[in-house]
């Protein structure tokens, strides 16, 4: 590893030689200042040691899918990290009481949603996470954010998620005019 590779992990909290995984992050938010609530998410990410934020998508809009409220501002985030996705996973759900997320009900409108969508093709099904995301596959909101965020990457979505069934341009285009998307 070059010296600027290891100042990098070192800089970001990934210790050197340890295993790490890249995990994709469905970002969001309908209420109050949603962009500022996602860069601040981004920022406590970068904050946490044992994560490294690679990359974040375009913006997109969205009417609500099986939920309330106004229209969503949504982004997909990749890391790498040397923490579990259950760990992960609170790391998220801890970024989101300090967005002031609330959850009167299911589906309710929120200043701030992570959902840690894929991490590294581990499959994992408990009360608390489920992996891949269950529904993540059937919303364009996700879809569209991820697959730009790939290839801005230069990332084939086959190559780096291999385990993800990927939908054909024809039903993503079908499931984005459906669910009512845009880029911002």
């Amino acid at each position: 590893m070059s010296a600027p590779q290891a100042a990098a992990l070192a800089w970001c909290g990934l210790p050197e030689g340890m295993p790490r995984w890249t995990a994709y992050i469905g970002m969001g938010g309908n209420l109050g200042n949603v962009r500022q609530a996602l860069e601040h998410a981004l920022h406590g990410l970068s904050a946490q040691p044992g994560i490294e934020v690679l990359a974040m998508s375009p913006l997109y809009g969205s009417r609500p899918v099986d939920a309330d409220g106004p229209d969503y501002v949504n982004a997909v985030a990749a890391v790498h990290s040397v923490l579990g996705p259950h760990e992960l996973l609170a790391c998220l759900m801890r970024l989101e009481r300090e967005g002031e997320r609330q959850r009167p009900y299911r589906h309710a409108p929120r200043t701030l949603d992570l959902d840690l969508l894929w991490y590294g093709g581990h499959t994992c099904e408990t009360p608390a996470l489920s992996l891949p995301h269950p529904r993540m596959m059937g919303r364009a909101f996700v879809l569209a954010p991820w697959l730009a965020l790939l290839g801005q990457q230069g990332l084939n979505p086959a190559e780096a998620c291999p385990d993800v069934a990927w939908p054909s341009a024809a039903d993503l285009a079908h499931m984005t005019a459906q669910q009512g998307l845009w880029p911002i």
